[in-house]
Parts: C-alpha cells; sequence; structure tokens
C-alpha cells in the first residue's frame, strides 16, 4: 500500500515464522521492486528475534538504513503514524 510519500509493503504470511524466512522475504522484497529498492531510506522494525542480523544485511546492502523499535507495538504505531501522516496517536 502506498500512500503519496508513504509506504507500507506486507511481503507474506507463514505458520512457521524463523529468521531464514524473514531473510528471504527481504530479498524478494528487493527483487520486486527493481531499480525502486533504491528509494527506500529506511526500516522500522521490532526487536522480535526473527529479524536476524543477515536480515538487516540484506537491507543495508541496499543503502536502507534499519532503525529498531525499543519495543514490539512502538513500530506498529510508527507504520500507522507514518502513514496517516500524523505524529500523534
Amino acid at each position: 500500500m502506498e500512500i503519496q510519500t508513504r509506504a507500507v509493503h506486507i511481503l507474506g504470511v507463514t505458520a512457521h515464522l524463523a529468521g531464514i524466512w524473514t531473510v528471504q522475504q527481504a530479498r524478494n522484497l528487493l527483487m520486486g521492486l527493481g531499480e525502486r529498492a533504491g528509494e527506500f531510506r529506511f526500516l522500522i522494525r521490532d526487536r522480535d528475534s526473527k529479524f536476524t542480523a543477515a536480515f538487516d544485511d540484506v537491507l543495508s546492502g541496499n543503502g536502507t538504513r534499519v532503525i529498531k523499535t525499543p519495543f514490539p507495538v512502538a513500530a506498529r504505531e510508527c507504520i500507522c503514524r507514518a502513514v496517516r501522516g500524523t505524529t500523534a496517536p
């Protein structure tokens, strides 16, 4: 979903989430974006253990800065605020 300058990309769903799966989803995202992949400056994510260093490396290698939130709920709030274009909930 993209709204003006804000975008949320949902990569996939699995019942057996693991670090290697999230790394592959990051690769799939970059491949799917093609030339647009270089437009992404930031990725906001929580500190769930499924987001491994390899996951961050895939995105960092593309020039995307990975920002880790203090708590899992904070990531969802940041995304909601970014999509709405507001600073308050």
